[in-house]
């Protein structure tokens, strides 16, 4: 018997025992749809987190007063640190000079805006940025112009706002000359950024950018305002002068004694992209762990299978080996019926999570990477747990006393 018919035999075990089949299809579907679930997310979360950094583009580095990634009891370490004020951040850009780019700013979520009769839901995050802030996350306009340092000096108020809530508040005319009121304070729009869409459900536009200065001064007081520095070296040559100077100014400007260690967090692109792969690549270990006994659990139910299918076709197999067929020919046969089980349970479970992941990302306008290694795995896998608990099975079969089998009834 050859490959292929060892197939249409275990798709023909399939049909005649439907119930049993499919609930034991259902199972390594299950766990094959965890693993590939898994993989989309943690690939997404990476893609997403890495194009999130790499926005800024190389030789960058933040210093702010906590770090971004903030695990167990060191909470505790940093909840006494002393703010970043404006004050201190502008004193670090004074002396940080022409050999870096530098843009302070804060963010404060929950916001509702409004104009007129009309307001966006109060989920509208507000940033106050300086001057330099567009230019160094490459935020492009499609109308009207970035916050300038004049507007930060004189106390303009004004405001550059996302898509979403120019569609929100102003459907049909031209937001730019226009107010918009937050909290009481009345803002002139002075631009409209480039629509950015969704990362991972959470739409990039549905933001508001006033001047720092207006924003500590209307949202965020100078007690509870802690700035986040974000520093571009003029070229890669210059990236470790700059951080090292960096650390030197920041540790002047908050006191730091020699024999104490940093007050503040200096993080470079590549120390936040490998604190959130950490996290992300243990959850998708964790998940994976988690799937693989499910996957073995499911295996249970395959073996079980298997070993019914041996002992209803004990006189078909006794007929076999009288006709001559060999021990490896038998052994052979059941194990590509174990794993064609079990190929079948897992392309199930791969359809069925790239169709949700897909409905998801059309219903919450992100992009998900499709994790081919991670697909390969899962077939991998599949095929592992198909011969390791068809062997069994396959071996009892193989070892039927072809006499004895064609006297069972």
């Amino acid at each position: 018997m050859n490959i292929l018919e060892s197939i249409l035999t275990a798709l023909s075990s399939i049909r005649s025992n439907t119930l049993r089949s499919v609930l034991t299809l259902l199972s390594i579907s299950l766990g094959t749809f965890a693993i590939v679930s898994v993989g989309i997310a943690t690939t997404t979360l990476n893609d997403t987190i890495t194009g999130a950094i790499d926005e800024v583009g190389g030789n960058s580095f933040v210093i702010k007063r906590t770090p971004s990634i903030n695990m167990g009891n060191s909470w505790r370490k940093y909840r006494n640190r002393k703010v970043i004020g404006v004050n201190q951040a502008e004193e670090y850009k004074k002396q940080i000079g022409n050999s870096a780019l530098v843009s302070v700013a804060d963010e404060d979520m929950g916001k509702t805006i409004k104009s007129g009769t009309l307001s966006t839901n109060p989920d509208v995050m507000i940033w106050g940025v300086d001057e330099n802030y567009f230019t160094l996350r490459q935020k492009t306009f499609s109308d009207g112009r970035p916050i300038l340092e004049e507007d930060l000096h004189s106390g303009r108020m004004v405001a550059v706002i996302g898509n979403d809530v120019k569609v929100k508040l102003f459907p049909y005319s031209n937001p730019i000359g226009q107010q918009i009121t937050i909290d009481n304070y009345r803002f002139d729009i002075i631009g409209v950024l480039e629509p950015k869409g969704a990362v991972l459900g959470q739409s990039q536009d549905n933001e508001v950018y006033l001047p720092l200065t207006a924003y500590v001064k209307g949202f965020a007081n100078e007690s509870r305002f802690s700035a986040t520095i974000t520093v571009k070296a003029n070229s890669a040559e210059t990236f470790h002068s700059v951080f090292d100077e960096s650390i030197g100014i920041m540790r002047s400007l908050r006191n730091c004694k020699p024999w104490e260690e940093n007050n503040f967090e200096i993080e470079d692109n590549s120390t936040i992209k490998e604190q959130f792969e950490t996290i992300v690549n243990f959850m998708g270990y964790f998940a994976g762990f988690i799937a693989f006994f499910a996957l073995a659990a499911a295996g249970v139910g395959i073996m079980n299978i298997m070993l019914i299918s041996v002992k209803e076709r004990t006189r078909e197999i006794g007929i076999r080996k009288a006709l001559g067929a060999t021990k490896n020919a038998i052994l052979t046969q059941f194990l590509i019926e174990a794993v064609t089980l079990c190929q079948l349970g897992g392309l199930g479970g791969i359809l069925f999570g790239l169709g949700l992941i897909g409905i998801l990302s059309l219903s919450f306008s992100f992009t998900f990477s499709f994790p081919v290694n991670w697909v390969v795995a899962s077939i991998v896998i599949c095929t592992v747990i198909g011969i390791a608990f068809g062997i069994y099975p396959a071996w009892r079969a193989a070892r039927l006393d072809p006499i004895e089998a064609l006297r069972y009834e």
